[in-house]
């Protein structure tokens, strides 16, 4: 079964991040560059929040307000929703799902070490699956 740590040793831990007192257009041309769906908010260094697609969609465009005026700070999720590393990826795919989000920074003591989509998490679901699979398989076979 994978970690979280199994997905970022695959996937990397490069984490995009944007300042709380950017605007909402500058995040989401930066989601869009990266081909991404969330970043990380920080402010001072300090991870705060957590800006997504989905924050944009519900709070920019629902309630009329416009992204090139609009700071990051007014519409990200906060406060930030973190995972450890050491985590399985069943209580990451549980947390995901009890909270409605798709993207959970991963961290420990030194900070927010990556992140984690839940598109990351199905495809090691798969991967765990396909491996069980041919173990079984193999094992019938003798």
């Amino acid at each position: 079964m994978h970690s979280i740590r199994d997905i970022l040793r695959e996937k990397g831990t490069t984490v995009r991040s944007i300042e709380a007192d950017e605007t909402v257009f500058e995040a989401i041309r930066q989601m869009a560059e990266y081909g991404i769906g969330a970043l990380l908010v920080v402010e001072g260094g300090k991870p705060v929040g957590l800006l997504s697609e989905r924050d944009y969609s519900r709070k920019i465009i629902l309630r009329g307000l416009r992204s090139r005026k609009t700071a990051v700070r007014t519409i990200m999720s906060s406060p930030l929703l973190t995972i450890s590393p050491d985590a399985s990826v069943q209580e990451a795919l549980s947390m995901m799902t009890d909270r409605y989000i798709r993207h959970l920074p991963v961290a420990d003591d030194s900070g927010v070490i990556g992140m984690v989509s839940i598109g990351d998490l199905v495809k090691a679901v798969i991967e765990d699956q396909q491996s069980l699979i041919e173990q079984l398989e193999s094992y019938i076979v003798r």
